[in-house]
C-alpha cells in the first residue's frame, strides 16, 4: 500500500506532465504563426504584381494596336477600360472566412450614403484620367507613352506624403528624380517620320500632356483608395477589393456611355468595324479582351494597394516599363531613339532604387522580429 501510494503521485504527476502542453508550445507557435502570415503575405504580393505587369502590358498593347489599325473612336477606347467589370462579379458572391467575418464584426461598418458617395467620386475621377489615357496613347508612339506614364510615380509618392505619411529615404527620393527625369527627357526627342504613327508635333505635344495629366490622376487614385481602405472602409478582404473595383466601375462605365451618345460616335462604330484592317471579328476580340486585362490589372493594382501600399502598387506598375516598349518595337516596329533609351534606362535605375529601399525595409523589420521573438514570454507577460 505504502509504495501504491508514493507511485500515484508519480504517476499523477506524469499524467499531468503529459496533460500539459510543453513550455516550449507557446514559443514554437508564436514563431510559427508570424511567419506563415509572411509567406501568405508574399504569395500574395507575387500574384497581386503578375496580375499587375501582365494585365497592363497587354492592355496597352491592345490600346495602341486598336489605333494603329484604323479605329478612331476615343470613346469606345476608353469605355473597355472600364466595362470589363461584369466578369468580376461572381467574386462577389465568394464566402468569407471566418477572419474576415471577425474583423468586419469588430469594425463599424461605412453608412451607405458614405460608400455611394466615395464609390461615385472614384467612378467618374476613373472615366477622366481614363480618356486622358486614351488621348495619350492615340496621339504617342506606345513606347513613348509608356515611359511619360513612370511620372505617376513621382506624383504617386508626393500624393502619399501628405495623405498616407508616406515615409521618404534617400533612396526613395533617388528613385523619383530618375523617374521625373527619364519621363522629362522625352519632351525633347524629336518624333519625326522614325515613328510607327507620324503624329504632328501639335498632336505629340496634346499627347504628351494629356498622358502626364492621366499619371497624375492614378497616382492621386491610387492614395485615395488607400486611404479610404484606413479611413472609410476599415477593412481589408477580398470582398472589399472586388467592391472597390466593381462600383467605380459601373460609375465610370455608366459616364463614358453617356459621353459616347453625346459626341455622337456611336453613329461610326459600325463603319468603323468595317474599315478595321485586321476584319470585324478581330475589331470585336480586340475590344473584349482590352477589357478583360483592364480588369486583371484593376484586380493586382488595388490588391497590392490593401497589400502594402499605394506607392508600391505604382512602383510594381513601373516595373513593366521595359515590357511595353520592347514588345512595341517587334509589333508595332517603334524604334528605339538615344533619348528613349537613355530614358528607359534611368527609369530601370529608379525602379531598382525603389525596390532596394524596400530590401532594406525588409531586412529591418525582420531583424525586429526576431529581437521580439527571443523575448522569453515570462517578460512579455
Amino acid at each position: 500500500m505504502e509504495e501504491a501510494q508514493e507511485q500515484s503521485p508519480k504517476i499523477a504527476g506524469h499524467e499531468a506532465e503529459e496533460a500539459s502542453p510543453p513550455e516550449n508550445a507557446n514559443v514554437n507557435h508564436h514563431l510559427t504563426v508570424p511567419k506563415l502570415r509572411q509567406y501568405k503575405w508574399w504569395i500574395q504580393m507575387v500574384i497581386f504584381s503578375f496580375l499587375v505587369l501582365s494585365g497592363q502590358s497587354a492592355a496597352t498593347l491592345l490600346g495602341r494596336l486598336y489605333f494603329d489599325k484604323g479605329a478612331k473612336s476615343r470613346w469606345m477606347a476608353t469605355l473597355v477600360q472600364t466595362a470589363g467589370f461584369p466578369i468580376l462579379i461572381p467574386f462577389l458572391f465568394f464566402s468569407p472566412t471566418k477572419h474576415a467575418i471577425a474583423q468586419s464584426n469588430q469594425t463599424n461598418p461605412p453608412s451607405t450614403l458614405i460608400l455611394v458617395s466615395f464609390y461615385t467620386f472614384l467612378g467618374v475621377f476613373l472615366a477622366a484620367y481614363c480618356m486622358l489615357y486614351t488621348i495619350g496613347l492615340q496621339y504617342l508612339p506606345v513606347s513613348t507613352y509608356s515611359l511619360i506614364s513612370t511620372s505617376q510615380l513621382g506624383f504617386n509618392a508626393l500624393f502619399s506624403y501628405f495623405l498616407n505619411a508616406q515615409k521618404f529615404t534617400p533612396f526613395i527620393v533617388n528613385s523619383l528624380v530618375l523617374l521625373t527625369i527619364s519621363s522629362t527627357l522625352l519632351v525633347f526627342q524629336n518624333d519625326d517620320s522614325g515613328d510607327s504613327n507620324k503624329t504632328l508635333k501639335g498632336k505629340y505635344v496634346i499627347g504628351f500632356m494629356c498622358t502626364v495629366a492621366a499619371s497624375a490622376c492614378y497616382a492621386l487614385n491610387l492614395s485615395i483608395t488607400q486611404l479610404a481602405f484606413r479611413k472609410i472602409l476599415k477593412r481589408e478582404t477580398f470582398r472589399v477589393v472586388m467592391d472597390v473595383i466593381i462600383y467605380p466601375s459601373l460609375v465610370a462605365t455608366c459616364v463614358i456611355i453617356v459621353g459616347l451618345f453625346a459626341s455622337a460616335e456611336w453613329r461610326n462604330l459600325r463603319r468603323e468595324m468595317k474599315e478595321y484592317e485586321l476584319g470585324n471579328v478581330s475589331y470585336v476580340m480586340n475590344l473584349v479582351w482590352t477589357a478583360v486585362t483592364w480588369q486583371v490589372f484593376s484586380i493586382g493594382a488595388v490588391g497590392l494597394i490593401f497589400t502594402v501600399s499605394s506607392l508600391f502598387s505604382n512602383v510594381i506598375s513601373i516595373l513593366g516599363l521595359p515590357i511595353v516598349p520592347v514588345l512595341a518595337v517587334f509589333i508595332f516596329q517603334d524604334k528605339m531613339s538615344g533619348v528613349r533609351v537613355v530614358a528607359m534606362l534611368l527609369a530601370i535605375w529608379g525602379f531598382a532604387s525603389y525596390i532596394y529601399q524596400h530590401y532594406l525595409d525588409d531586412l529591418k523589420l525582420k531583424a525586429e522580429s526576431r529581437i521580439v521573438d527571443n523575448v522569453p514570454l515570462v517578460e512579455r507577460a
